[in-house]
Formats: structure tokens, C-alpha cells, sequence
């Protein structure tokens, strides 16, 4: 594959890296400031910033399909992830965070031509927020065919009963329409058409938001992570998405791209807390010399930029395979970066908060707040044991296979 960037990534990347250093970095205080005065509202800051992003071109990066987005490809979309990564925020000023993304990406796909004007486009032009609701409390969610909620035909309606939680987004106040996964068809032998994926209002009847979840203490405000109530929501038979027993396959082409994005945005997170552990390695002294003299730090910044390094040519070959041959056939690598960068940057910023003692734990620093995010990541799109367990049977039978031909 070609390492070197297109003209117009280069462009792209270019201003993009500008947009951040002169609009992005010097007010990350300053949001996360505003955001302490109203916890589940929209910073002040960000729609200045939203505003500042359309102007100069930079809107919808992340969306293939030159219809609704920049018309990039899943590799040249991914050193403009990485670059958003840094600042734990600033994928949305671009209109390219999750769980937006992934719900623009189903309703670009599967979505009618009623639902793409109801909800598709508010989303992509930023004027409203959405949710994804598939995880619950009752059951082992990362085997999406456990899911218990009740999707049931009434007529010309779909009834809804059951209970989500971790429903990221949802708290936000402009959070307007959530995507539901549940089962219309309980008893069906295939458990794979078992389920269906519908479109929901947050403002209809029977939604009841029960509580804010929190991660690591944090509560990842203003998206937050909702636990909801589904009390016999009635919505009209128009918003099912695609087609009942439609929903596995609506949430398998949902998250090939959704899993590779979150790693090209900790690999931004990674990069900036190994940028940060050699900021402070070469200006701080201790027991009389510079950190930077001390063989341990020297080895943890080498080996991060070594993991970091991986990650990234790992991240790249397993979008240019998608761009290639489809998200099916890239499966095994989307598995592997999957497993592979969230770790990853675990211990990158792990490292970085070590070097930077007490003040790595704070909240002056991003780094707390990031190695949250990449913590999350490990079990969020798919925990690492339902990857390994998948790519292990995967290449076991490609092995065998390739072994029995050449016997």
C-alpha cells in the first residue's frame, strides 16, 4: 500500500492541524470550564468553534459517500481521526463523534428516503444530537443476539418495552433521536433475524431517562451514558430501519467503521500523551538531573512511540482493506486494531501520567480523562475477549484450511 498522502488528505490534514492549533487548543480549558455551568447543555464555545469548522471546510469528514460527506475513504479519513483525537471534544466541531457518526453512517445506508430527510439531515448539519441504544443491564450484550427488548407490532405502530443502559449521548439535552435494537422476532430459529433496529424520539411517551452512568467517576458529559426505560413507546411503523429481522445485519454494517474510528482517534490521544511524557522528561529534574537521563523514562518514551507507531501502520492497513474489499473481508484486521489500539494506548498514557506524577491524575491535565476514554474502548464496539475469540476461530479455520491444500 502507498504511505504517502493524497493531495487533498495532505490539504485536509494541513488545515486541519492549523484549525486545531489556533482555534481547538487554546480554548480546551475554556470548555470544559463552560461545561462545569451546565452539565448536559452545549458549551458556548462549541458552537462558535462548530460555526468556525463549516466555514473553513472542515464538515462530515468521516462520511465515504460523496452524497452527504467529503466523499473520503476509510484511509484517508484516518490521520484526519487521528488528528481530531487529540482533544477528547473535538470531533464533533467537525461533526464527526460518535455516536452521530455511526447513526448518520445506518441512516446513509439503510435508512428510507422519509427517515434520511427527518433525521439524516439535521445530524449532518449539526443542528441536533443522537443516540444508540443496544447495550442492557439484564443480559451479556456483546452477543447482541442475548438483547431482550421487545420490539411488537400493533397495527401501524411498534411497541417498545425494555431497558437500556450505557446508551451514550442520550443525556445531551440536543439529543433528539436514538436508534433501538431489540427483538421483533423472539422465536425465530435464525438468531441472527431475531432482531430489528427502529428510530425513537427521545421525547416520545414511555422514555424515561433513569440516571446519568458514569465511567471511572466521570460522567462524560454533555453526551453522558443514559440508562433508559422503554415503557410501552409506541412509535409508527414507519421508523423501523430496513426491515424487521434486519437489525444484526444494520448493526454489523454499523460497526466495521465505527470500531476503526475509535482507534483512529485514540492513536491521536496515544501520540499527544507521548508528546507530552518527553515535554516533561526533558524539563523536569529530579535527584539532581534531568528526568530525561533517568533509563526508564527513556524506555517507556521509546517504547511508546514503537506501539504508537504499530497501532497507526495497523489502523491504516486494515481501512485501506476496507476501502479495497469491503468490511466483511477486512473483518480480521478491523479485529485486530480493535484489540491491538486500545490497549495500546492504555498504556501509552499510562505511562505518560507516571511521568508526570500527581499532576497526571488532575484535572489540569487531559490525561486522566484520556486514558478513561481508552479504557472504555476495550470493551465499548465489542470487548477484547469477543474479538480474540472471533479472529482466533477465524484464522484457525483459514490456517487449517491452507494447510490441508498444501498436504
Amino acid at each position: 500500500m502507498n504511505f504517502d498522502y493524497s493531495p487533498k488528505v495532505t490539504d485536509l490534514l494541513n488545515r486541519l492541524k492549523q484549525f486545531m492549533a489556533e482555534e481547538v487548543f487554546p480554548v480546551e480549558r475554556t470548555y470544559y470550564q463552560q461545561l462545569e455551568e451546565d452539565r448536559w447543555g452545549e458549551p458556548p464555545i462549541m458552537q462558535t468553534l462548530k460555526r468556525k469548522a463549516k466555514d473553513a471546510g472542515l464538515w462530515n469528514l468521516f462520511l465515504p459517500d460523496d452524497e452527504w460527506g467529503a466523499g473520503l475513504t476509510n484511509l484517508e479519513y484516518a490521520p484526519l481521526a487521528e488528528e481530531m483525537g487529540r482533544v477528547g471534544f473535538s470531533s464533533e466541531i467537525f461533526n464527526c463523534s460518535a455516536p452521530d457518526t455511526g447513526n448518520m453512517e445506518v441512516l446513509a445506508q439503510y435508512g428510507s428516503p422519509q427517515q434520511q430527510a427527518r433525521w439524516l439531515k439535521p445530524l449532518l448539519q449539526g443542528e441536533i444530537r443522537s443516540a444508540f441504544a443496544m447495550t442492557e443491564p439484564e443480559v451479556a450484550s456483546s452477543d447482541a443476539t442475548n438483547i431482550e427488548t421487545k420490539i411488537t407490532r400493533d397495527g401501524d405502530d411498534y411497541v417498545i418495552n425494555g431497558r437500556k443502559f450505557y446508551i451514550s449521548g442520550a443525556m445531551n439535552r440536543r439529543c433528539e433521536i436514538m436508534i433501538v435494537m431489540g427483538k421483533t422476532a423472539p422465536d425465530c430459529e435464525d438468531r441472527h433475524r431475531q432482531q430489528s433496529q427502529i428510530l425513537v424520539p427521545m421525547n416520545t411517551p414511555g422514555v424515561q431517562v433513569v440516571r446519568p452512568m458514569r465511567v471511572f467517576g466521570y460522567d462524560d458529559a454533555p453526551e453522558g451514558h443514559a440508562e433508559i426505560v422503554f415503557d410501552n413507546v409506541r412509535v409508527p411503523k414507519e421508523n423501523l430501519i430496513l426491515g424487521e429481522g434486519r437489525g444484526f445485519e444494520i448493526a454489523q454494517g454499523r460497526l466495521g467503521p465505527g470500531r476503526i474510528h475509535h482507534c483512529m482517534r485514540l492513536i491521536g490521544q496515544a501520540q499527544r500523551a507521548l508528546e507530552m511524557m518527553s515535554m516533561r522528561a526533558e524539563s523536569r529534574v529530579v535527584f539532581g538531573r534531568p528526568m530525561i537521563k533517568q533509563g526508564s523514562v527513556r524506555e517507556d518514551i521509546a517504547t511508546s512511540a514503537c506501539e504508537i507507531e504499530q497501532a497507526r501502520l495497523l489502523t491504516l492497513k486494515a481501512a485501506d482493506q476496507m476501502d479495497r474489499y469491503g468490511n466483511k473481508a477486512a473483518r480480521d484486521l478491523i479485529a485486530m486494531i480493535k484489540i491491538v489500539a486500545p490497549k495500546m494506548a492504555c498504556g501509552v498514557i499510562d505511562r505518560a501520567i507516571q511521568i508526570h506524577g500527581a499532576a497526571g491524575l488532575g484535572q489540569d491535565l487531559h490525561l486522566a480523562r484520556a486514558y478513561s476514554y481508552a479504557r472504555t474502548i476495550r470493551i465499548a464496539d465489542g470487548p477484547d475477549q469477543v474479538h480474540m475469540m472471533q479472529l482466533g476461530r477465524n484464522l484457525a479455520a483459514a490456517y487449517a484450511a491452507t494447510a490441508q491444500q498444501e498436504g
